[in-house]
């Protein structure tokens, strides 16, 4: 946890900077139950095939894995419900435009803790061709290669 910032990150979705692009972020509230937050708060959370969808004029998330609390009984909702994102109308309809405009997808990145309060990083994102994941893998293997040799 960072202290100077508040912020405890909680999960991070790796997938996805490996298989889009991540063009523009933006962080927004998510609306939770109370034994969803105490899961969360363990780090029970997988963001790996997640997606985010504009219906409405409100983006839900789409996907996002959260386990049952164990102590939850009752009280437990559905793991892969489908889970409101609190943003203005403004952004909304921005990253909506671009969606429908250019093809691109709403992708969550991480899921963290601000101040104590659960928020979403979301991404506009663009996918990547086969290529480009070769060419990102390359230019990683010789950065690696370039430091082993510098510790040398």
């Amino acid at each position: 946890m960072d202290k100077n910032s508040g912020i405890k990150i909680i999960a991070q979705n790796k997938k996805a900077y490996h298989d889009y692009f991540v063009l523009e972020k933006l962080e927004a509230g998510i609306e939770l139950f109370g034994t969803e937050v105490k899961s969360i708060r363990q780090g029970k959370i997988n963001l790996k095939d997640s997606w985010c969808f504009v219906k409405d004029g409100e983006m839900f998330v789409n996907g996002m894995h959260i386990s049952p609390y164990e102590q939850g009984n009752i009280f437990n909702r559905d793991p892969l419900r489908t889970k409101r994102l609190l943003l203005h109308k403004k952004e909304i309809r921005r990253f909506y435009a671009q969606v429908k405009q250019e093809g691109l997808a709403i992708v969550p990145l991480s899921v963290y803790f601000k101040m104590g309060r659960a928020k979403v990083e979301i991404g506009l994102c663009k996918g990547k061709k086969l290529y480009d994941k070769r060419e990102v893998a390359a230019k990683k293997s010789a950065q690696r290669d370039i430091e082993r040799n510098l510790r040398r």
